[in-house]
C-alpha cells in the first residue's frame, strides 16, 4: 500500500497499537480517523495528536458499526485504508468458565464478527477508490494458540482465515489485503500489566511500517512472521512448550480446580 496521502480509519486508536499506527500514518502524510469505546480515552490521544478525527464505537455492536461505516462513507468519503485492530483478550479457564455467556461473546464480537461485518460493509467503497487497503491485526496466537486464551485465539485464527480468503477474492481489484500478526507486545491488553514481557510497542510499530512500505502482504514480527511457516508438529510442540511456561508463571489460573 501507499505511505502517504490516505485516508484511514484505524479501530481501537485510541491506545496501544492501533494509537501507535495513528502516530506514524500521521507522521507520513496521511487524514486519520481512530474509533473506540470510551471518549475519555479518544479525547486523550486527540490531545496528544490534535490532527486525529475520533469517532466512539463499540465495534462488538451491530448497531454501532453500521453507524460508523455511515459517518466515515460521509464525512471521509475520500476513505481508503480500513485497519481492524480492535480486539479484547480474555484468559478463560474453561474447567471453571461460570461468567456469563455474554462476556465471552463480545471477545467474539470485537475480534471476528467485527473485523468481518466492517469489512463487508466498507469494501464496496474501497472499491470506488484510485487505490486502498484492507489491514487486518490478527496475532502470532492464530498459528500457534495460547490455551489459556483460548476465545481470543480462535477469533483470531478466524481473523487470519478471513483474511487469506478476502485477499484472494479481492486478488484482481484495487483493495490490497494486508494482515499483521504481532507477537505478544506491551501494551494494556487483556489487563494493565499483563503484556510487560512482550515486544516494546515502538520498536513493533517500527518494524510493522518498515513490512508495509516493503509491501508485504503478511507482517510478522519477533519471530510471527516464521510461525506461517510452521509444520503441525512444530504448532503442537511450541503451544506445549507456551501452556507449560504459563502455567509455571501463572500458578494462580489454576489455584481454584
Amino acid at each position: 500500500m501507499k505511505m502517504e496521502g490516505n485516508t484511514i480509519l484505524i479501530t481501537g486508536g485510541a491506545s496501544g497499537i492501533g494509537l501507535a499506527f495513528a502516530e506514524r500514518f500521521l507522521e507520513a502524510g496521511n487524514d486519520v480517523i481512530i474509533c473506540g469505546r470510551r471518549e475519555d480515552k479518544l479525547q486523550a490521544a486527540k490531545q496528544k495528536y490534535p490532527a486525529l478525527h475520533t469517532r466512539v464505537c463499540d465495534v462488538s455492536k451491530p448497531a454501532d458499526r453500521e453507524a460508523l461505516y455511515t459517518y466515515v462513507t460521509s464525512e471521509f468519503p475520500e476513505l481508503n485504508v480500513l485497519v481492524n485492530n480492535a480486539g479484547i483478550q480474555q484468559r478463560v479457564d474453561v474447567l471453571c468458565a461460570t461468567r456469563d455467556w455474554n462476556d465471552y461473546s463480545q471477545e467474539i464480537a470485537a475480534n471476528l464478527e467485527g473485523p468481518i461485518h466492517l469489512t463487508l460493509l466498507f469494501v464496496p467503497h474501497l472499491r470506488s477508490r484510485e487505490s486502498a487497503a484492507v489491514v487486518n491485526v490478527s496475532s502470532g496466537l492464530a498459528i500457534t494458540p495460547a490455551a489459556w486464551a483460548p476465545i481470543y485465539s480462535a477469533t483470531k485464527a478466524g481473523l487470519h482465515a478471513f483474511s487469506m480468503t478476502l485477499r484472494l477474492q479481492l486478488a484482481d481489484t484495487n483493495v490490497e489485503v494486508i494482515e499483521i500478526l504481532p507477537p505478544a507486545v506491551n501494551t494494556d491488553l487483556g489487563g494493565i500489566g499483563l503484556h510487560t514481557f512482550g515486544a516494546p510497542l515502538d520498536v513493533f510499530a517500527d518494524g510493522v511500517f518498515d513490512g508495509l512500505r516493503s509491501g508485504k502482504s503478511e507482517i510478522g514480527f519477533g519471530g510471527t512472521q516464521e510461525r506461517l511457516q510452521f509444520t503441525k508438529s512444530e504448532v503442537n510442540e511450541a503451544m506445549r512448550s507456551m501452556w507449560l511456561n504459563f502455567l509455571h508463571n501463572n500458578p494462580e489460573f489454576r489455584k481454584d480446580v
